[in-house]
This record gives structure tokens, C-alpha cells and sequence, in this order.
């Protein structure tokens, strides 16, 4: 499938999606184009039962929406108009995902926040590497609280307070402790990341037909209905103030979107903020 941002390839029942969008795979209109139509024709294929999910950049699996992404307008008017009704462009994206009939896993080797770490909420598994992999949802040190289904996804996972943490303090969370709060299935040593997650995928590919779609409609994501209407209103409300615009600019100036920034973006952010918000 030709594609800009995403490479793939298939064996077996299990097709791997790489995401490869330098410097720092942030999430734009265009990947996210290119999600909805790898995403769509695959519900009416039923030889694939798998959707493996990694990056071509070992430190990030998708750094977080590009704060530059209104830049594409055009693509996100499409991607508006094509959208289920109730939901905005991001959360599109996390919900066309949790109701793929395939079986979807994220490996993730590096950092995933913001839209990033909804992607892989949205996700029916996530196996992480207990040394390198981190998850965060830093919206709230950029002015805006998530809105791509993070409240939602994170609730259902973790439950209210830990989801309350996550997107109040901005932090990042390694591995074991996402692991242990329900985000991810579990954290597996870096080194055997790779043929851990490819026994998974083998072995759900392997079951005989009929057996993953029937799981998945005995086992079906859960409906927030109104629920995301309330976070894209949350997240609309904050997005446009001056003190959110002034805050991504200067974020973007001290390095964010690139990976010396993106390595520690929650400094950056933090730092910004301090400076903008004091009016300094």
C-alpha cells in the first residue's frame, strides 16, 4: 500500500504497521489520512487477524499530535467531514482503531505521548520495553487537557484517580509502572521485545477461523457515547486561548518536535510554561 508515513508488510495473518514520519514521528493529518484508509478496506479482509504496530525510530512510536498540524487544514477539513458523529479528527482515530475486527498490538520500544500514548491506549494490546519505553499525556503543560480519547481510554484502563495523575502532572511513566497501573499488557526486557510480541501475534493468527472475531464481540470496547463529546468540549475550550497558543509556539522555538527536545519534552514544557505563564 503506497503511503508517506507507514510502511507495512504481511505474514501469516499478521500485518505490521511501522510508522515512519522524521524527525520524531509526531502524529499529523497525513498519518492520520493514511491510518483511516489502511484501517477501513482491512475490516473486510479476513486473512488478516493481526495488526502489529511499531516505529522505524527505536526513541519514539509517536512523539504526540504535530503542534504544527493546523498547517494541513485541508486534510483535517476531509478527515472532519469523514469523521463518525460525536467525535472529533483525533479521537477518530482512536476509535476506528479500538473497533478494528483484527486483533491490534503496539510494541513499543520508545516514547509515546500525547496522541501518541491515546494511540496506544486505543490499542487491544501494548507491550512496552521495561528499559526505553515511556508514556505520558503532557497536554496540560501545553495549556489544553487530551482530545483523542485519552480521559476515556484512561479511565477504562486505570481507573479515575491514576487517570486523574496521568493527565494532571504531565509526567512520563516508564514501563513497569504503566504496566502496573493496567495501560499496557506488560513490560518486556528491550531484548526480547521483539520475538515476544511476534509470538503473540503468531499465535492469534495461528487460531481457526472465526475464533478472533468471536472474542473481540464477546469482549467489545466499551461505548463512551457522550462521554467524548464532554472531552472535545473540555479540550476545545482551552485550545484557542491565547495563554495554550503562546505556550506551543514557545515550546516549538525551545526545541519541541525535535529529538533533543522530544528526549525530555516534559522539561521543555515545564520550563515554558514557568516562563510564559509568569509572563517573563
Amino acid at each position: 500500500m503506497p503511503s508517506s508515513t507507514l510502511h507495512t508488510s504481511t505474514d501469516d495473518g499478521v500485518l505490521t504497521v511501522v510508522f515512519d514520519n522524521p524527525p520524531v514521528n509526531v502524529l499529523g493529518a497525513t498519518t492520520m489520512r493514511e491510518l483511516r484508509d489502511l484501517l477501513l478496506p482491512l475490516r473486510e479482509d479476513p486473512s488478516v487477524k493481526v495488526i502489529v504496530f511499531e516505529s522505524a525510530n527505536p526513541e519514539f512510536f509517536l512523539a504526540h499530535v504535530d503542534m504544527n498540524i493546523l498547517d494541513q487544514r485541508d486534510v483535517l477539513e476531509e478527515l472532519a467531514a469523514a469523521a463518525p458523529e460525536g467525535v472529533n479528527v483525533f479521537q477518530a482515530v482512536g476509535e476506528l482503531l479500538r473497533h478494528q475486527p483484527q486483533v491490534s498490538i503496539v510494541k513499543l520500544a520508545g516514547k509515546a505521548r500525547g496522541g501518541g500514548a491515546e494511540f496506544v491506549a486505543a490499542a487491544d494490546m501494548a507491550f512496552a520495553a521495561t528499559e526505553t519505553a515511556g508514556l505520558g499525556q503532557v497536554e496540560a503543560l501545553m495549556g489544553i487537557t487530551p482530545g483523542g480519547g485519552a480521559t476515556q481510554y484512561l479511565r477504562d484502563r486505570v481507573g479515575r484517580n491514576r487517570a486523574l495523575e496521568i493527565v494532571l502532572t504531565g509526567q512520563l511513566f516508564d514501563a513497569p509502572t504503566a504496566a502496573a497501573y493496567g495501560w499496557i499488557n506488560r513490560a518486556v526486557p528491550a531484548a526480547q521485545l521483539d520475538e515476544y510480541v511476534a509470538e503473540v501475534a503468531r499465535t492469534i493468527a495461528a487460531l481457526a477461523p472465526g475464533v478472533v472475531a468471536a472474542a473481540k464481540r464477546a469482549l467489545p470496547p466499551t461505548d463512551f457515547g457522550s462521554a467524548l463529546v464532554v472531552e472535545d468540549e473540555a479540550w476545545a475550550s482551552l485550545v484557542g486561548l491565547p495563554a495554550a497558543q503562546q505556550l506551543m509556539a514557545a515550546a516549538l522555538e525551545a526545541g519541541a518536535q525535535t529529538p533533543e527536545g522530544e528526549r525530555d519534552i516534559e522539561s521543555v514544557l515545564r520550563k515554558v510554561s514557568a516562563s510564559v505563564l509568569n509572563g517573563q
